[in-house]
């Protein structure tokens, strides 16, 4: 956590949290390590913690556990992380739709134009300008971006759900936590109801088109569309990566803070949040943003999936705000 310049604050709170869960474990469950934990016994860590903390303290703790256990994974110290099953099944009714912090798009605008990391930039304007969540985020492969330096320059297999379809993102629904595709498996999950096609404007284009000229060799054959540039060089990006990197440039700015709640903090899912409000206010159209997000149910999902060249492409650049 010190070399991922970590403040003092974050790696005592990831202390103070990690030995309340080892206590846990050896005094209430018998188990004598982290290591050999089940997700029977996060889950009731979990449950211990209801009605001594906030739920959105819950949901902070749990963060911190699941990042330790993924962080032990990765690096082979550990098998498997109990908390993925744990994070899957937690259901914090509090706090739902919490009320978040108001950005406008032009302070939104200031922000991305501090962000010159090649990979930074693409992984948060990608997520400013689909909507999409952060398991989506890091499952897409290069195959799933159609535009011309992917179909012409990198001659890559465009999926054929993006033909005819000019420059676009496609989102699958059917990628779990587990699941191995190319030999790789994804450490992820997409949330989709349905498989969703996302145009991709200029501006985006851009964005993707700059990481793409410094994109690292892929270690997956599945290759993946954005790639660690870090310890995990050429490696899959990990929600905890892209957690990791809109919590540093959120920091910057002053909307991130140490123990913060979704009501104070910008992070990966707030863009989620503002694609939808913003471009809601500027369409005044739900059911297209809905079907941008990949909420909706498939018989409304049918009706813009046919009327896709039309009416969800002419909506979207006509409305889809400018980051630069």
């Amino acid at each position: 956590m010190t070399f991922h310049g970590k403040t003092d604050r974050t790696r005592t709170a990831y202390e103070r949290v990690l030995r309340d869960f080892e206590t846990f474990l050896d005094t209430d469950r018998g188990v004598d390590t982290p290591a050999t934990a089940e997700h029977r016994d996060c889950m009731a860590w979990i449950h211990q913690l209801r009605g001594t903390v906030a739920e959105s303290t819950v949901a902070t703790y749990a963060a911190y556990l699941h990042r330790f256990y993924a962080y032990m994974t990765q690096v082979g110290t550990f098998d498997s992380n109990p908390m993925t099953l744990v994070a899957e099944e937690m259901d914090e009714r509090i706090n739902t739709d919490p009320t978040r912090r108001e950005i406008t798009v032009p302070e939104m605008r200031e922000f991305v134009a501090g962000i010159e990391h090649p990979l930074d930039r693409s992984l948060i304007v990608t997520m400013l300008k689909t909507g999409i969540r952060v398991g989506e985020l890091c499952n897409l492969d290069l195959r799933d971006l159609s535009i011309p330096e992917t179909r012409e320059t990198l001659d890559v297999s465009i999926r054929p759900q993006l033909d005819g379809r000019g420059n676009a993102l496609f989102v699958a629904s059917d990628r779990a936590v587990g699941d191995v595709t190319e030999g790789e498996r994804r450490t992820a999950a997409n949330k989709r109801k349905r498989a969703t096609v996302i145009p991709v404007d200029e501006e985006l284009r851009r964005a993707l088109v700059r990481w793409l000229a410094v994109r690292p060799d892929p270690v997956s054959r599945a290759d993946p569309l954005f790639l660690s540039t870090g310890d995990s060089w050429g490696r899959r990006v990990t929600p905890h990566i892209v957690h990791h990197t809109v919590e540093t440039h959120a920091s910057n700015r002053g909307w991130h803070r140490d123990g913060g709640g979704a009501e104070e903090n910008v992070t990966p899912h707030y863009f989620r949040h503002f694609f939808t409000t913003h471009l809601r206010d500027r369409t005044g159209d739900r059911g297209i943003v809905k079907y941008l997000r990949g909420d909706v149910a498939s018989d409304v999902i049918d009706t813009y999936t046919h009327d896709w060249g039309d009416r969800v492409r002419e909506t979207y650049e006509t409305n889809i705000y400018k980051m630069t």
